[in-house]
């Protein structure tokens, strides 16, 4: 009778049987482990609130997939698979997957490179490789800006981490210069008088620092003038365009001529 019961097990295969109930123990122990490592990465990623919510969502998913493909593996040894050659596998699987995606994984890792960095935020108006607009979104793959004059541009991340970024928006003020031609017989006084008066008629140009002007070159024809005011970041386009009003209206109260390159002519008897 112990024989037929021998022959029986053998026959179910014992050892086979016992290999799958263990993978399956070492599944439920798997999932448990993933479930509490990935409940202690939220609390961490939600603690970090420098971190952007792209940033989150891709440490989230990476972690994830990391954790099932170390569960596969082990899961694997458990039923007596190789598992140098299934680590083999999934290695020379990434290496062929990394050379296809190269570009893609370059522009991924510039993506959050950015995310962490900082350089710019949504909102900010910025100078990005030979683009100039307000930053729409920032993407694991493309940096998206809006041009003033309403053209979307989507910038590879690879190229922004690999150009010179500038913010203007990073500091709540901004300076303006703007360069004014007189006349040689406009007396200096009176040149920086009616700059200074057009100054005062603009309530978003700053009182500090206080505008500033500067007799800046002599020309052929005409006298240069650089006039400095310093604004509120956000009003920087508003005053850039309402000055040159302000000062031809200022120049003409105060008898200031707007001269131009002309050539005088004395003819001598």
């Amino acid at each position: 009778m112990g024989s037929i019961y021998s022959e029986f097990l053998s026959a179910l295969g014992l050892s086979g049987l016992s290999n799958l109930l263990s993978a399956v123990v070492v599944l439920l122990i798997c999932l448990v482990i993933i479930k509490i490592v990935c409940k202690i990465t939220d609390r961490l990623l939600v603690r970090a609130r420098h971190l952007d919510e792209t940033v989150r969502r891709f440490l989230r998913t990476a972690i994830k997939i990391a954790l099932w493909v170390l569960a596969v593996i082990v899961v694997a040894g458990t039923l007596g698979i190789p598992t140098a050659s299934l680590v083999t596998v999934v290695g020379v699987a990434g290496l062929a997957l990394s050379l296809s995606l190269q570009n893609t994984l370059s522009n991924l890792f510039s993506g959050i490179s950015l995310l962490f960095l900082r350089l710019f935020v949504v909102g900010d108006y910025v100078e990005i490789a030979g683009n100039t607009g307000t930053v729409q979104e920032i993407g694991l793959f493309y940096t998206t800006i809006n041009t003033p004059d309403r053209r979307t541009v989507s910038i590879p991340n690879s190229d922004v981490m690999g150009a010179s970024v500038v913010n203007h928006s990073r500091e709540p003020r901004r300076r303006l210069g703007f360069t004014y031609s007189a006349d040689y017989e406009d007396a200096t006084e009176d040149v920086t008088a009616a700059l200074l008066e057009a100054t005062g008629q603009d309530a978003r140009v700053l009182s500090d620092p206080a505008p500033s002007v500067f007799l800046s070159a002599f020309q052929d024809s005409t006298v240069e003038y650089t006039l400095y005011v310093w604004c509120k970041t956000e009003d920087y386009w508003p005053v850039y365009h309402g000055m040159n009003a302000l000062v031809r209206e200022s120049f003409s109260r105060h008898g200031v001529h707007m001269s131009y390159n002309h050539l005088n002519v004395h003819l001598v008897p």
